[in-house]
C-alpha cells in the first residue's frame, strides 16, 4: 500500500479532537460573574483563586495551595520559599521540560542533570545519589506525561541527605501514588496550567504544600515580600508579584469537576491503543511498538501524554512524517537537558544521561488531545503504525 507521504490515501482524514474542549455552563457562568465583578485580579483574599488554590490544594490532600502565573514561576517560588538559593544545587531529570531547569537558575541555584529510568523514563534514585555534593539543597522529581514519578526512594533519599523534594506535577493533574495524589508527596508541588495541559487558562500555576511555614513563606514569595494577613504596604521580606489572576481562575475552577471523567476517557483510549499495537506483526521476539511502562507505585496514571517507544532499527524521523501525512501526527519528545548549550553556559551541570539520550532517539508521544478520541478510533493510530512500519527503510 503506497504511504500517504508518497501519494496514496492517507489512513486518517477525520480530525482529532480540538484541545482545550470548549467552555461548560459552568465556566461561562463564573467567568461572567467574574467580568461583572470588575474584580479580575487577584488581591489579598477572597477570590476565585483563592478559591482554587484551596480546592488544589483538598485534591492534593495537603492544606495550603498558592495560584500563580505560570508553572516555571511556581517552581522558582517553591525552591525560594523552601530556603533554595544561590550556590545551591538542584538535582533535575535530563528527560523533560526545559522549564525544570530555568526554574533553577531563575531561583539562583545550579541545575544538576541526572538520568532517568530506561524504562519509565522519570528521574533515577540511583542518578541521583552518582550526582549528590555538598551543596545540593534540593531534589525535583517531574511526573512526566501524567506517570506519577516513584517517589517512595526518592523521599527516603532526600530524607537521609536534608533535601527538599519539590514535585514538577506540571503534567499530572488527578495522578496518584500508593492511593496518595501527587503534588503533595514532597515539600511542595506544582501543578502548571498552560495550554496543552490537562486544566488550562491559557497560562496560569499552582503550588501546594503540607507544611504551614513553607506556605507563608511560599506565599510571601509571590505577594511582593507581604505576609499572609499583614499589611498591605509590609515587606518583611523580598519577593514578586507571581499571581494568577481571578479570570483565569474562573476557567479552571468548574475544570475541576469534569478531570475525573477525563482521565477515564484518556485512560481507556490508551488501553485500546496498547490492545492495538500488541497485534502488530513482529520480526522477532520485539514488539515494533511498545508503550513505556507506568513507575511503580503507579496508582493512577492521568495519561497527559502516550509515550511509545519504536525499534531501534526504525527511522524515526521518517516515521514521525510518514505518520503525519496519514494523519496520525506524533511528537518527538524531549531533547537530553544536557545537551542544551544554553543551560550548560548558564552554569547548569550535565551528569551521563545515557537513558535520556536513547529516549530522545527512540522514544515518540501521542499527545493529549488525541487520547481524548472515541476509544475505538485508536485503531486508526495502530493501521498506521502497520502502514508506515512496513515501508520504513532502516535507521540511517
Amino acid at each position: 500500500m503506497t504511504l500517504a507521504l508518497h501519494g496514496g490515501p492517507p489512513v486518517r482524514t477525520a480530525p482529532w479532537p480540538s484541545w482545550p474542549p470548549p467552555l461548560d455552563d459552568a465556566q461561562r457562568a463564573l467567568v461572567g460573574k467574574v467580568l461583572d465583578s470588575g474584580r479580575w485580579g487577584a488581591t489579598q483574599g477572597g477570590g476565585v483563586a483563592d478559591d482554587l488554590a484551596a480546592a488544589f490544594a483538598r485534591r492534593s490532600a495537603v492544606p495550603y495551595g498558592v495560584a500563580v502565573g505560570n508553572a516555571t514561576l511556581g517552581l522558582f517560588a517553591a525552591l525560594r520559599g523552601l530556603g533554595v538559593g544561590p550556590g545551591d544545587e538542584v538535582i533535575v531529570p535530563a528527560y523533560t521540560f526545559v522549564a525544570s531547569a530555568t526554574s533553577v537558575l531563575l531561583a539562583g541555584a545550579v541545575p544538576v542533570i541526572a538520568d532517568v529510568d530506561p524504562a519509565d523514563l522519570h528521574l533515577s534514585p540511583d542518578a541521583v545519589r552518582a550526582a549528590l555534593t555538598d551543596r545540593t539543597a534540593a531534589v525535583m522529581p517531574v511526573h512526566l506525561a501524567g506517570s506519577p514519578a516513584d517517589m517512595d526512594p526518592l523521599n527516603a533519599l532526600a530524607a537521609r541527605h536534608g533535601l527538599a523534594v519539590v514535585e514538577d506535577a506540571a503534567q499530572a493533574h488527578g495522578a496518584e501514588y500508593r492511593g496518595r495524589p501527587v503534588g503533595g508527596l514532597g515539600h511542595a508541588g506544582v501543578y502548571s496550567f498552560q495550554a496543552s495541559k490537562a486544566m488550562t487558562a491559557g497560562e496560569g500555576g499552582l503550588i501546594v504544600c503540607p507544611d504551614e511555614a513553607a506556605y507563608e513563606a511560599i506565599w510571601s514569595v509571590c505577594n511582593l515580600g507581604r505576609r499572609p494577613g499583614g499589611q498591605w504596604y509590609g515587606h518583611p521580606s523580598v519577593g514578586w508579584n507571581l499571581r494568577l489572576t481571578d479570570l483565569q481562575a474562573a476557567l479552571l475552577l468548574p475544570w475541576l469537576d469534569r478531570l475525573d471523567d477525563e482521565i477515564a476517557r484518556r485512560d481507556a483510549f490508551c488501553a485500546a491503543l496498547e490492545r492495538e499495537l500488541d497485534r502488530l506483526p513482529a520480526d522477532g521476539p520485539a514488539r515494533p511498538v511498545t508503550v513505556a511502562p507506568r513507575p511503580p507505585g503507579t496508582t493512577r496514571d492521568s495519561r497527559h501524554l502516550l509515550m511509545l517507544r519504536v525499534d531501534a532499527a526504525v527511522d524515526r524521523d521518517f516515521l514521525l512524517a510518514a505518520m503525519a501525512a496519514e494523519g496520525v501526527p506524533l511528537d518527538a519528545g524531549y531533547p537530553p537537558l544536557g545537551t542544551m548549550e544554553a543551560l550548560t553556559r548558564a552554569g547548569a551541570r550535565a551528569e551521563p544521561s545515557p537513558a535520556a539520550t536513547a529516549a530522545a532517539g527512540n522514544v515518540v508521544w501521542v499527545r493529549q488531545a488525541m487520547l481524548m478520541d472515541d476509544p475505538a478510533r485508536a485503531a486508526d493510530v495502530a493501521e498506521a503504525f502497520a502502514k508506515v512500519l512496513a515501508a520504513s527503510p532502516p535507521r540511517p
